[in-house]
């Protein structure tokens, strides 16, 4: 068998390029939990951040709606499932997928992309949030929206908590004060 000299090459780079571009994307899809070393500046200011957040002066009474509990149910019963990248099934969720099928199964239609779940509804301040509301990350750094959460319950210190799916744990819970997800937060929306 003959073969077109360079023809291979040019394939293998092609192959390269496709899983170099798949990695980045995964990536930059979805955020993890998994600790972030930061230099001593960037790391103060999250404390603070932080510190803030556990202080927080929350207008949230502790009701939640019979649809917004039935959103909860639905989002716990997929605690554990892993990630999978484009996945919105029971067998794997990327963020915004979980979202998707959370919301979809309780008669709610929202984007597929977390970008673009960023912009539905209205936007609230961190202070309003309530169960149910959606939490947007900027995972890669900057202000681009690449994660979703669900706000999940919110402590009696105003610590917040969200159910999502992370790429390295699954379908998880999380805090917000958890310095990684405190520094990668960018706004919360109201859908409901």
């Amino acid at each position: 068998m003959t073969m077109i000299p360079g023809l291979f090459e040019k394939n293998l780079r092609i192959k390269q390029l496709s899983v170099l571009m798949m990695a980045s994307v995964i990536t930059v899809s979805c955020g993890s939990s998994k600790n972030v070393s930061s230099k001593k500046k960037t790391a103060t200011k999250t404390v603070a951040k932080a510190e803030n957040l556990r202080k927080l002066d929350s207008k949230f009474d502790g009701n939640i709606s019979r649809s917004v509990s039935d959103i909860l149910k639905d989002a716990e019963k997929y605690l554990g499932t892993p990630y999978k990248f484009g996945g919105n099934s029971s067998s794997g969720f990327d963020c915004s997928g979980f979202t998707v099928k959370v919301f979809e199964e309780n008669d709610f239609s929202l984007p597929r992309r977390s970008a673009d779940q960023a912009d539905a509804g209205k936007k609230i301040d961190i202070k309003e949030v309530k169960p149910g509301d959606l939490l947007f990350f900027a995972t890669a750094g900057g202000s681009r929206v690449s994660h979703v959460g669900i706000v999940h319950d919110i402590g009696a210190d105003g610590e917040v908590k969200f159910i999502h799916a992370s790429t390295s744990k699954g379908v998880i819970i999380s805090s917000l004060n958890e310095k990684y997800w405190n520094k990668a937060y960018l706004h919360a929306q109201r859908v409901l």
